[in-house]
């Protein structure tokens, strides 16, 4: 079974949530083992500022000794006096160690723990020019400084994992408000629909999104309206010869065209069959051209002895129609070799060829040359005719299904319409480029084909 998946506000609030809880509890825990120390430092400090104060007292009377839980109140403080001596009396005085007395005789201020009673301390100790005062207090008075500093911290972290949620849940809405948005516009696109209006508010992020989808929206109308387009034009084409080839055999059947007639009759039939397989081949080869399964075998290939080979077959081809045909092999410095597909490259230029021939009148060249390609270690196949040429307007869309078709199939012979089409593919499969100039050297279109050069071997 498919999971079923959450929305991204509920995953944001999740996520945001859990970093708030996780960045409370660090904090709680934090501050839970900081109160101790924090309660101890502000009651040594206390009682530090205490002692300072009655050390400072010009003489430690009995009186005070005796008093001093008036002094101290009921907070658990005990004192304890070092007199000039070096003796120490008091309640306090059996928590100071010899050690402890010694840094109190060296004038030092003393801040350390002991023992009264049986009980932990924390003990505070400063001196005077006429003595010293030494104050302790139980460590339990500490810890319930520290229970009650943590009692405190409780509120304060509900109420900042309260406001992390709350912010998680608007930040949550103001990200995925948009994206659902853009979500449904998608689908919409999806669905077929186009115009659709992409809201672009929100994030950077999102509003690049909807951006990117106007411009696929009209991307998928421009292709649509093309295949539109190209598809009207190829429904015409091949209804033309299935309108002649059904006329002539409803004469046939119908005894009208006599036996003389025949003969003639099967010709036109099989001219307009070989019209329409073509429009078929030319199909099939853009769709294969388009998938992914379509293999190429290259091997180091000699370009040079390939054309050679192809321009016999084309200059009888060009003869019988009254065009002169030119082969123009590379001059002394060669060509390289190439890895490519030798079968695919001379299906590349013989289609070339073929456009080039149906344009070019007779009494005018088309011209098939290699040479080494000048800005690489590559190959440069060009095919160049003396026809009409291309304008600017017919050189952006010479490599699209069926443009140049549409655009001239009232004015001069025209194809299928996918010769360049599959030229253009064709070339990109095999690593290569194809370029498409308006006038060359004989006043007609230029063609190039430009072919990466072989990768040497690896070293053994």
């Amino acid at each position: 079974m498919r999971a079923v998946r959450g929305t991204l506000a509920r995953e944001l609030v999740l996520f945001g949530g859990l970093v708030a809880l996780i960045a409370v509890l660090l904090s709680g825990v934090t501050a839970w083992y900081t109160a101790r120390g924090s309660a101890e430092a502000q009651e040594r400090d206390r009682l530090g500022r205490q002692a300072t104060v009655l050390s400072r007292v010009p003489r430690m009377s009995a009186l005070l000794l005796e008093g001093e839980q008036l002094i101290a109140g009921s907070n658990g403080v005990r004192l304890a006096v070092l007199d000039a001596s070096g003796t120490l009396r008091g309640p306090a005085a059996d928590a100071v160690s010899n050690a402890q007395r010694d840094v109190l005789l060296a004038r030092r201020p003393l801040s350390a723990a002991g023992t009264l009673d049986g009980r932990p301390v924390i003990v505070e100790g400063r001196t005077s020019g006429v003595g010293g005062v030494v104050l302790t207090k139980p460590t339990g008075e500490v810890d319930e400084a520290a229970a009650r500093i943590r009692r405190s911290l409780v509120l304060p972290l509900c109420a900042g994992l309260a406001g992390a949620a709350v912010a998680g849940l608007l930040l949550a809405r103001r990200i995925a408000r948009p994206l659902a948005r853009a979500a449904t516009a998608a689908g919409r696109l999806a669905g077929g629909e186009r115009g659709v209006a992409v809201p672009e508010p929100g994030p950077a992020e999102v509003a690049e999104l909807g951006r990117a989808m106007a411009v696929l929206d009209r991307e998928l109308a421009r292709g649509e309206e093309r295949q539109r387009e190209f598809l009207l034009s190829i429904s015409h084409e091949i209804r033309t010869p299935l309108t002649t080839m059904r006329g002539y055999a409803e004469a046939l059947a119908d005894g009208v065209i006599g036996a003389d007639g025949v003969p003639g009759t099967g010709r036109v039939l099989v001219a307009e069959a070989q019209r329409l397989d073509r429009f078929l081949s030319d199909l099939l080869d853009l769709a294969r051209l388009e998938a992914d399964e379509f293999r190429l075998d290259p091997v180091v290939t000699d370009l040079g002895v390939l054309l050679q080979q192809a321009s016999g077959v084309w200059r009888e081809r060009c003869a019988r129609h009254g065009v002169e045909f030119r082969w123009e092999p590379p001059g002394e410095e060669g060509c390289p070799p190439v890895r490519t597909d030798g079968f695919r490259v001379r299906q590349l230029a013989e289609c070339l060829l073929e456009n080039a021939l149906r344009v070019t009148p007779a009494g005018r060249p088309v011209v098939l040359a290699l040479a080494a390609d000048p800005g690489g270690s590559g190959a440069r196949i060009e095919v160049r005719d003396g026809g009409p040429g291309l304008t600017g307007a017919d050189l952006a869309v010479a490599f699209e299904r069926g443009a140049l078709h549409a655009r001239y199939r009232g004015e001069r012979p025209v194809g299928s319409g996918l010769g360049l089409a599959i030229a253009h593919r064709l070339a990109c499969r095999l690593g290569g480029s194809l370029a498409a100039r308006g006038r060359g050297p004989e006043g007609g279109a230029v063609f190039t084909l430009t072919l990466p050069g072989a990768a040497p071997d690896p070293a053994p």
